[in-house]
């Protein structure tokens, strides 16, 4: 089993489970009457976390990206279901849902799903949910990046999170955290493939994204920004917002004020190696085709700086169950594999505030998962997942043995 914290295999790889908690590693004995579940040769690691992710969105056939807007929320929750069953086995335990941006009547559908999941009645991953993303009208995830829809056409309301002016943004905030959100995301900057001009724009103003973070802290939630732009992630950094979402055209200087604030970044980085981008609009593929090569060079460089990073996806821009190729693009940028494990475990434990999980050791949640070969040798076994454990419950056992 792997140690994230030593970047170091220990064997044997057991571990000693009750009430789904871990209460030892590589005990001598055991008590009597234990039942004994014996793998074969695979790694064991700690469940893998992802930080960015939109459940109700994607799936096997998500051919247009019309569904966004034509599936209605009873449609979109079951969608839900079937892709919190595919993170899960993919060996990916605990997730942060990071903002509807869809008409729901004002339900919180990542929080329904939450709930759905902590009682058992499906499978999935632990959700920290958004709620529904903050945005300015005509902004990132607003209606208008669907282009081309008249006025009056798919409204949002407060509730659903587009908001403008600072009385507009604390009733969103207010709203989100109000119906059970556990943190809140908001639109710095324009995004990539959404018709809102430049991807590095800033949306927000200052005053705005302060709002925010008064009320989310307040609550005792963090704040994640989806920006792209270095104006966006500075004024982000500046007025104490906790997470950069991707990150891509931001300067050196930049990142040394993630690093003096304590700000983590999320890249998603993968995006720029796996994101089908074909059947977009051509202005939306030629922003893609000048953003990305520059975000994976930002990625680099932050990892060489020494940013805090943790893995998402923005999985259904990649599909979701194959988020562990996250993992292999941050080694690709520079991370070894121990690294890219821990910003997996470890680092995104932090993110979200937790200390029962991301570790192989006694006391923690017994969120456990074995791959096929080592994985601090070869990134790349994060991709073949043969058992997951969640809470001292097996959700899959591909194993010749189990």
């Amino acid at each position: 089993m792997v140690d994230v914290d030593a970047g170091t295999l220990v064997e044997p790889g057991d571990l000693l489970v009750e009430a789904g908690r871990i209460v030892d590693v590589s005990p001598g004995t055991v008590p009597d009457g234990t039942v004994e579940v014996h793998l074969g040769d695979v790694t064991l690691l700690p469940g893998l976390m992802d930080m960015e992710v939109n459940l109700v969105m994607g799936g096997p056939d998500h051919e247009s990206p019309l569904v966004a807007v034509q599936d209605d929320p009873a449609v979109k929750l079951l969608r839900a279901v079937a892709n919190c069953r595919r993170t899960l086995r993919s060996g990916f335990t605990t997730v942060r849902n990071l903002g509807l941006f869809v008409q729901t009547g004002g339900i919180l559908l990542d929080v329904a799903l939450m709930k759905a999941v902590d009682r058992g009645w499906i499978d999935g991953p632990r959700i920290v949910p958004a709620g529904h993303a903050i945005s300015p009208t005509g902004g990132h995830l607003e209606p208008t990046m669907f282009q081309a829809l008249g006025p009056h056409v798919l409204p949002l309301t407060v509730e659903e999170g587009v908001a403008d002016g600072v009385d507009q943004v604390r009733r969103a905030v207010r709203y989100q955290i109000k119906y059970g959100a556990r943190l809140i995301k908001v639109c710095a900057s324009g995004g990539i493939m959404s018709h809102t001009g430049p991807a590095g724009a800033q949306q927000y103003s200052r005053e705005e994204l302060a709002t925010v973070v008064d009320e989310a802290h307040r609550a005792g939630l963090r704040v994640a920004a989806h920006a792209h732009g270095d104006d966006g992630i500075r004024t982000a950094i500046e007025v104490g917002i906790d997470c950069i979402e991707h990150g891509s055209l931001m300067s050196e200087e930049t990142m040394q004020m993630m690093i003096d604030a304590g700000t983590f970044l999320v890249p998603t980085t993968y995006l720029a190696d796996g994101m089908d981008v074909s059947r977009a609009a051509p202005e939306l593929q030629a922003k893609a085709a000048e953003v990305f090569p520059q975000a994976k060079r930002t990625v680099s460089a932050a990892i060489e700086r020494g940013v805090m990073v943790a893995c998402g996806t923005d999985a259904p821009a990649i599909p979701h169950g194959r988020n562990a190729r996250e993992l292999i693009a941050l080694v690709d940028r520079g991370m070894t594999p121990a690294q890219a494990l821990r910003a997996a475990t470890t680092v995104a434990a932090d993110l979200i505030d937790v200390q029962d999980r991301g570790r192989l050791a006694p006391g923690l949640l017994a969120d456990v998962i074995a791959v096929e070969g080592d994985p601090l040798a070869d990134i790349t076994a994060t991709e073949r997942v043969r058992f997951v454990m969640k809470d001292g419950v097996t959700f899959r056992d591909d194993t010749a043995t189990g």
